[in-house]
């Protein structure tokens, strides 16, 4: 693409500085827990095909999803939470591009633990807060605004670009699963998931799983014929940290120097008892285990039930009663592309020419859609967005100004380099 085409995109991008905020304010503003896309798809739908996009929205089909080795088991079907792809055909002649976004965010939990409006979009100290604003509405808002520039200044591309706005990434992925089925493709793929503006060609997988303890109940008068649900909890407690700290010591990857943080195997909810005067026998806790790419996510899996098969064996009451270890609720495998593929490289060579620096190439710490998109949708996907995963699921959750604007400037020279520009 020649200079003067290049500027005109960049200048393009800076006249339409208000509208990109206002954009992104818009759809903060509107609330989508996971469950309830509907309204935001609409939105963007509209939005999509007012810029002349060929708009592709339907529903998920829940049984057909079911067969596919992908799918993970949810509680909720798709009626009413509309998956969308979003076309603009190249004129031919150069590569195409699928953008990858989800717009469903998690619940805000207990308003009162937050400063501002969850959905108010406020802006303070050139941050924009409410929920989604990081994770991930401003990488979404960031392709759209890319593609609404690129029209606006009057360039077109000569590959296709895909914009892939998704549901129900929070819980199990399956929107982006979806797309995939549905045969969207391309040649690669940038996710605008939560990356501070690093390069991520990887992110790490996540199991949640459940330890279901069965002790023995006994009066509480006589509690010292019972066995306490409670203390072989936290026999399996300790296991599960065992487990960790062999994780962080033998497993290990280049773009996660730090395992302690890559590779979290914790207990997040331990429930024992009913009453408070009734003796508690039973003990039920909760977990996820980090995994990074390369591992074998089922041997993982298994790893966590041989060490509480192992440590059940030697207790004197488990031996007999062993624990139960579930795998239930998000399970995604880790993923990653080389990290000298081209998708990398150009939008290293684009965050230099913007920012005058060379950017953090990294592995997202958390799990990511493109496990899809590079397993089974033959589209190789790096990771690239605005929001910090730091402040993800937080209170007061933020993106900078800067940085979403920043993150747009990249994109649209990375969609320019990568499919060309009439």
């Amino acid at each position: 693409m020649g200079a003067d085409k290049r500027q005109l995109y960049l200048d393009m991008i800076d006249q339409k500085h208000d509208h990109a905020i206002e954009f992104l304010q818009k759809i903060i503003s509107i609330p989508s827990v996971t469950g309830d896309e509907l309204a935001i798809q609409q939105h963007l739908g509209v939005y999509l095909e007012s810029l002349g996009l060929d708009v592709d929205m339907w529903e998920t089909d829940w049984e057909e999803l079911k067969k596919h080795p992908g799918y993970r088991p949810v509680d909720q079907g798709y009626e009413g939470r509309p998956n969308i792809v979003a076309t603009l055909k190249g004129s031919a002649g150069g590569r195409s591009l699928l953008l990858n976004g989800h717009t469903d965010v998690i619940p805000i939990g207990r308003k009162e633990g937050w400063s501002v409006d969850p959905w108010g979009a406020e802006i303070r100290d050139g941050r924009i807060y409410g929920r989604g604003a990081a994770d991930m509405k401003s990488g979404v808002a960031a392709f759209i605004m890319a593609i609404d520039c690129m029209l606006s200044a009057g360039l077109k591309p000569k590959g296709d670009i895909f914009i892939n706005l998704v549901i129900d990434e929070e819980l199990s992925g399956h929107g982006t699963l979806d797309t995939v089925i549905r045969g969207y493709k391309a040649d690669a793929g940038i996710s605008g998931e939560t990356s501070g503006l690093a390069v991520q060609p990887a992110c790490i997988g996540r199991i949640w799983f459940e330890i279901m303890i069965v002790g023995k109940a006994a009066g509480i008068q006589k509690r010292y014929q019972g066995v306490s649900g409670i203390t072989l909890g936290n026999q399996i407690a300790q296991v599960v940290q065992e487990l960790e700290n062999t994780r962080v010591a033998t497993v290990s990857h280049p773009l996660y120097p730090n395992a302690l943080d890559s590779l979290p195997c914790i207990i997040g909810s331990f429930s024992s008892g009913n009453y408070p005067s009734a003796f508690p026998d039973t003990c039920l806790l909760k977990g996820s285990i980090g995994t990074l790419p390369g591992e074998d996510h089922e041997g993982v899996k298994q790893s966590l039930v041989d060490k509480v098969a192992t440590a059940a064996a030697k207790d004197s009451w488990m031996k007999d009663h062993p624990p139960e270890v579930r795998f239930v609720g998000f399970d995604a495998e880790a993923s990653h592309i080389p990290v000298d593929h081209p998708i990398v490289a150009t939008l290293c060579k684009n965050f230099k020419e913007i920012t005058g620096r060379d950017p953090e190439i990294s592995g997202r710490q958390g799990a990511a859609d493109t496990r899809f998109l590079n397993s089974y949708g033959e589209t190789p996907t790096v990771i690239f967005g605005p929001g910090s995963s730091d402040i993800m699921h937080s209170n007061d959750e933020y993106v900078p100004i800067d940085d979403y604007l920043t993150a747009i400037k990249i994109t649209a020279l990375s969609i320019a380099d990568w499919c060309g520009l009439e």
